[in-house]
């Protein structure tokens, strides 16, 4: 049917008489009415459904992040405070790193990257250690969490702070909806004993800057937050497929050069749970934050 110059087209066939057009154009609206009813009513169920869960999750977070200590402890079953993990100088006294532990000529290649402030390594190496532990555990202001770009739940560490925290940690990261790589966005914790997650995405191409930028970006989410104790696991090592001694020169440097210039932070923790990392991290702080007063580039022999 033609109204002008313009085609009209009706979800039914027009009749001819002038009793049944209008009858049929009429019962046509009410058609197209209901089902534009019924699209309203699911869009308006989905946004109250989104606003509820929001509401959910925002009213959780504030409440556990004013909780009482002894209150928020009922809500996790067991904890590490950071006075339980011992400060670099400690482990590596205990361990006999110095003995076990030798750099080899690429180490110092790497380490060759960074001048040490040396008038702050003793301070430093107090403010730094290595945790052979479950870092869900940590009963800190923040730890940092290995995600991906979707921010959805997936396997390792991520799976596993996602457990731990419950679902609403996911209704908060859903909010967030995407994370770069190389970038970091913060949440709490809820059921963690830690009272925040930052999350950061890892390269998996072995861009090494992009993996330097998740540990700055990382601390500088921390300082915004005010925070003194954060945790680290190895980013990008895992299925990433990131060169584990790499990622561990890069997370020591990165760390190391952010502490000379900021004071604040308490204690940064390195997680290493895999024996390969304990030994890599071991080997490595000797470097970026040593016991002694010499420096490693003229210091003793290395191991091929």
């Amino acid at each position: 049917m033609r109204f002008g110059s313009r085609l009209l087209r009706f979800p039914i066939p027009i009749p001819l008489s002038g009793t049944c057009i209008v009858r049929d154009i009429s019962k046509t609206l009410a058609q197209c009415a209901t089902n534009n009813f019924r699209t309203l009513t699911r869009l308006y169920s989905t946004i109250k459904m989104s606003q509820d869960s929001q509401t959910k999750w925002v009213a959780e977070k504030t409440r556990i992040l004013n909780l009482p200590i002894e209150e928020k402890r009922s809500l996790y079953k067991s904890h590490v405070t950071v006075y339980g993990v011992d400060p670099w100088p400690k482990h590596a006294t205990e361990n006999k790193v110095e003995e076990n532990r030798k750099h080899t000529l690429d180490d110092l290649t790497e380490f060759k990257k960074i001048t040490l402030d040396a008038g702050k390594s003793e301070d430093l190496a107090g403010k730094v250690s290595i945790f052979k532990g479950d870092i869900t555990k940590l009963e800190i202001d923040a730890i940092v969490n290995a995600a991906n770009s979707r921010l959805k739940a997936g396997g390792g560490v991520d799976g596993a702070i996602h457990r731990a925290a419950g679902p609403l940690l996911q209704e908060e990261c859903n909010s967030l909806k995407h994370c770069a790589t190389g970038d970091a966005k913060a949440t709490g914790g809820y059921n963690l004993p830690a009272k925040y997650v930052i999350h950061t995405v890892g390269p998996q191409d072995g861009s090494a800057s992009a993996l330097q930028s998740c540990y700055e970006k990382s601390l500088s989410i921390m300082q915004e937050y005010k925070l003194k104790t954060i945790a680290f696991p190895c980013i990008s090592t895992g299925i990433y497929g990131f060169p584990n001694r790499l990622a561990a020169h890069i997370a020591l440097r990165t760390v190391r050069k952010y502490l000379e210039t900021n004071s604040f932070v308490e204690r940064v923790i390195f997680c290493t749970f895999m024996p390969v990392d304990v030994e890599i991290y071991e080997t490595l702080m000797q470097m970026y934050f040593p016991l002694h007063k010499w420096n490693y580039v003229d210091g003793p022999s290395v191991t091929e």
